[in-house]
């Protein structure tokens, strides 16, 4: 079976907002689009023809689709932008370079004035942003005019120039938008409080600013001024929807790169991320091949030199998660927080989503090689001595005191085999003892396997903690099995699993395919132990009902419960609705007996 290579890349896309970028045979930039789910705008490429002869012709160039995951769609604007501007791919419209997002800025100066701009000049001002809606940086404006006071004129109001009188105050402070620190009356210490104020609510901690608008809004409303309160409450809104700080166009990152490292029992995936003038204008991930057991470490060395050579990098720093060696002339920063360590982060998500596309790929490429590896993980992440290519998972924690059964679940090759499911009614316990049945049900079924020389699994796992798997591992015992089959005990929190004589469980990661495998064996033990459960008390019910009443037999019976569906719900059915089923004369029988039943319990 062959597949479409260019399906397959659109087929294992994630359903992340993010930036898309389309490739030619010679590896030629085409296009950049921002999304907000990847999957579903690059299919809408594919699945139509376009009304554009221009997309047309592009959309038939297309070889190579590669992407970048970043966490809003407000980032893949911005990123879109970024890479438009730095790329210029050849079906995109162009952008100039000084047609970028505002920012708002803190200007380094005495008595600072705060305000919007596209240009980001490195003088030491501080900025924020920047900002896609231009709704969010002008309410957040107007909310600062409002709350603090600040002034807007540009004259250079250092102690000398205000204590020589040499300014005047304007209009702005006549009608209160400024408290005139140009002559004096407003002090340098107040004024500072109120820019360190406005910081916050920049850095998104506008808590104190939203208490204050809540009580103005209370108060118009008390006032009957329903119009204001409502501009407040809009007001707020913004506010609490704002993001203030984009990881993809940060000005405190200037030129830098950013390498990570995901890896797994086969292969280790390193992702590279360029910085350049605070924004990341680049994302390439890089697959390495395992020949022996080498580390991350050598890994990420390897990986990174391999890139520097690719793309002709001189990094005079880089950011990595853990120390590597790079020689003297490079800075090599581990971040334990702050801006390096959200873009860190970054990149981390990206090489992690493109390890799961390519085990998607090969999931439906090449299905042995992807059960090979799937078996390969879960040996090495349990522990055991051999793969688990043969699993049984017991489980009997439905068991409520009537109908006691217990289920048996089988998975071969990391799938359900349902040919091989088996259900158990327990024999020789009396009463709700979930340790007793587990020691039944675990002796039943290995000594028939060896009985009828079956096949025996590679890995037991017992649904219940340690208690339950104490009582199997007597079972084993008594077979003379204990120490040939590995055995496991899920606690309730599924994370814990616990071994045989080793009181510390083992944690495994919960987005790990291992645990995965166990959820989907526990889930179905489950599923299958309750479905025989109910049926069994259904089948118990319906065996009462057909003993019962007198005057009615169990042909009657059964084709009620074909219609009702449960004894339950018979019971609950009215006279003229069994009736039309079975006759007034049974009808009125059976109506008879439940409510005699019900009377007497």
């Amino acid at each position: 079976m062959t597949h479409n290579p260019l399906a397959l890349q659109i087929q294992t896309l994630p359903d992340n907002p993010g930036v898309y970028q389309y490739y030619d045979k010679d590896e030629k930039l085409l296009y950049v689009g921002k999304a907000k789910n990847l999957k579903k705008r690059v299919s809408s490429y594919f699945n139509k023809v376009h009304d554009n002869a221009r997309t047309n012709v592009m959309v038939r160039k297309i070889v190579t689709i590669k992407h970048i995951v970043v966490l809003s769609e407000s980032d893949a604007l911005l990123l879109e932008n970024n890479m438009i501007k730095n790329l210029q791919p050849r079906f995109n419209v162009m952008l100039k370079d000084d047609k970028t997002y505002p920012w708002i800025c803190i200007k380094k100066e005495a008595f600072p004035r705060i305000f919007s701009t596209r240009k980001m000049i490195r003088d030491g001002s501080e900025y924020f942003g920047p900002y896609t809606s231009f709704k969010t940086i002008y309410t957040i404006l107007d909310m600062i005019k409002e709350l603090y006071p600040l002034r807007t004129c540009n004259y250079d109001l250092t102690d000398s120039n205000i204590e020589s009188g040499k300014f005047k105050v304007c209009l702005e402070y006549h009608i209160g938008n400024c408290k005139g620190p140009c002559e004096g009356y407003e002090s340098r210490e107040n004024y500072e409080k109120h820019v360190d104020m406005i910081r916050e609510i920049l850095k998104g901690n506008f808590g104190t600013s939203l208490k204050d608008f809540k009580k103005q809004m209370q108060e118009y409303a008390s006032e009957m001024q329903f119009e204001k309160a409502q501009y407040i409450k809009n007001k707020m809104e913004v506010l609490e929807n704002y993001q203030s700080r984009s990881i993809v166009a940060n000005p405190k990152l200037t030129n830098v790169d950013v390498f990570s490292i995901v890896s797994d029992e086969g292969a280790a995936y390193v992702n590279y991320m360029q910085i350049a003038h605070g924004s990341v204008i680049r994302s390439h991930t890089l697959e390495l091949k395992k020949k022996l057991d080498e580390t991350d470490e050598e890994l990420l060395e390897l990986g990174i030199v391999e890139i520097m050579e690719r793309f002709e990098l001189r990094p005079k720093e880089v950011i990595v998660p853990f120390a590597v060696d790079l020689g003297e002339k490079i800075k090599v920063t581990v971040p334990q927080l702050g801006d390096k360590k959200q873009i860190l982060e970054l990149s981390v998500r990206n090489a992690k989503y493109y390890r799961m596309e390519q085990l998607k790929q090969i999931q439906i490429v090449d299905p042995d090689r992807h059960t090979n590896r799937i078996m390969a993980q879960m040996q090495k992440d349990l522990r055991l001595p051999e793969e688990p290519r043969h699993i049984e998972c017991f489980d009997n924690s439905n068991i409520q005191g009537t109908n006691p059964v217990s289920a048996c679940v089988v998975f071969k090759d990391g799938k359900a085999s349902k040919k091989d499911y088996r259900h158990f009614n327990i024999k020789t316990v009396d009463g709700p003892n979930d340790f007793a049945s587990m020691e039944e049900v675990v002796h039943r079924r290995y000594r028939r396997l060896l009985d009828e020389n079956q096949p025996l699994p590679q890995l037991i796992i017992i649904d219940g903690g340690k208690g339950q798997l104490s009582a199997a591992l007597k079972s084993l015992e008594l077979l003379g099995l204990r120490g040939k089959i590995s055995i496991l005990g899920i606690a309730k929190r599924l994370e814990e699993l616990f071994y045989p004589d080793d009181p510390v469980p083992l944690y495994l990661d919960k987005k790990s395919e291992t645990l995965k495998i166990i959820q989907q064996l526990r889930n179905e033990a489950h599923r299958f132990g309750i479905t025989h459960h109910r049926d069994k008390r259904s089948k118990g019910a319906l065996k009462t009902s057909m003993e019962s009443i007198p005057g009615v037999g169990e042909k009657t019976m059964t084709e009620l419960i074909k219609h009702f569906k449960s004894v339950k719900r018979l019971k609950l059915a009215s006279e003229p609705e069994i009736a039309a089923i079975v006759g007034n004369s049974r009808a009125q029988k059976i109506i008879a007996f439940y409510q005699s039943e019900k009377a007497g319990s």
